[in-house]
């Protein structure tokens, strides 16, 4: 699938925009002055995907820890700034990657243009972060309205002749969010990281998120994503690997078909569905993986995967490639799928 063409921009060495790629992002929960625990933290988000991570700077101790927090990981990190355009500077002299700024509730122009100037030395982008429950207080609340309050910000930042710039439009109502992303991308040259923002739990935000960012992604918007999930951030990274790779965006995610659950089923399916789900989240491989219940669409389906069981009574087949290999008792139909997978 082609992206919408968008201006790209380098964040610490990984690109947004401009190619045919969409990004993953995720957001660390840590204190970010305490450097331990969020290295810790960032560490395990990168080692589930996370290709960019952001961070929280609420005073000056935050920003200060970015210094050193850079030193111990492996991916670009970015600075979340709110309220107080002085910790950004702060962030920017500390060596982050990107800057992220809200500019409903940064209102000090000055300040901003100073943030830019720095930002330009430095070589730092800057994420423009347009929230519907944050919009400055003139603008009254709208798809357009958002569009409205990038511009006047984007104005500031083209007059210093600055143009390394990412856009975010992010609702907690996904149509709102389809709505003003297709008008931004109508709208702007710059490159768009998509999200809906306070979607909620971990179902209610697959759901939400899957509903916005699959419509904008299918239509070629967006290039780079964070799934807002209240929950460990893993989860984050985990569904965004699997809308990335459901909308054809990904090759390195394993994919699991399975049975829905029915009386036809005539061995202990369940048990095995959840154990290799969770073995696969592991899995870097574009890999189908089939674990289905009964005689009736089982077969097929085993045979158009990669690999696959298809249930009989307290026993399956196994299917490699669309090739019968044996029945495989019950108790052993989770090792020996994990041990064809690591085969392949």
């Amino acid at each position: 699938m082609i992206r919408t063409e968008t201006r790209p921009i380098e964040v610490g060495g990984v690109r947004i925009g401009g190619q045919n790629k969409v990004v993953i992002q995720s957001m660390a929960n840590t204190k970010t002055k305490d450097v331990e625990a969020t290295i810790r933290q960032i560490k395990q988000l990168e080692k589930a995907g996370c290709e960019i991570i952001r961070v929280a700077i609420l005073e000056l101790d935050d920003a200060l820890a970015i210094k050193d927090i850079k030193k111990e990981i492996g991916i670009p990190i970015v600075a979340d700034i709110h309220f107080n355009p002085d910790f950004a500077l702060a962030a920017i002299n500390s060596g982050v990657d990107k800057i992220r700024l809200n500019p409903g509730n940064i209102e000090d122009e000055t300040k901003i243009r100073e943030i830019v100037k720095l930002c330009k030395e430095r070589k730092v982008p800057i994420r423009i972060g347009i929230n519907g429950g944050s919009l400055n207080k003139k603008y009254e609340h709208s798809e357009e309205a958002m569009i409205e309050s990038a511009k006047d910000h984007l104005r500031i930042l083209e007059a210093l002749d600055f143009h390394d710039v990412c856009l975010s439009f992010k609702s907690s109502d996904p149509i709102e969010c389809i709505n003003a992303y297709k008008l931004a991308s109508e709208t702007f040259p710059y490159p768009l990281h998509l999200g809906v923002t306070e979607a909620g739990g971990l179902l209610d935000s697959a759901i939400k998120s899957s509903v916005a960012l699959g419509d904008l992604l299918l239509a070629g918007i967006g290039d780079t994503i964070r799934i807002s999930i209240s929950d460990d951030p893993i989860e984050e990274i985990r569904v965004a690997k699997k809308l990335l790779r459901t909308c054809k965006l990904r090759d390195d995610v394993a994919n699991l078909i399975s049975c829905p659950t029915c009386g036809r089923i005539q061995y202990d399916m369940l048990p095995i569905v959840k154990e290799m789900q969770e073995y696969l989240d592991t899995v870097s491989k574009d890999i189908d993986v089939a674990i289905m219940g009964c005689a009736v669409n089982g077969p097929l389906e085993a045979k158009r995967a990669d690999i696959g069981v298809a249930g009989g009574k307290d026993c399956a087949l196994l299917f490699r490639k669309g090739e019968i290999i044996r029945s495989i008792p019950q108790d052993e139909i989770v090792s020996v799928l994990k041990e064809e997978i690591e085969k392949m």
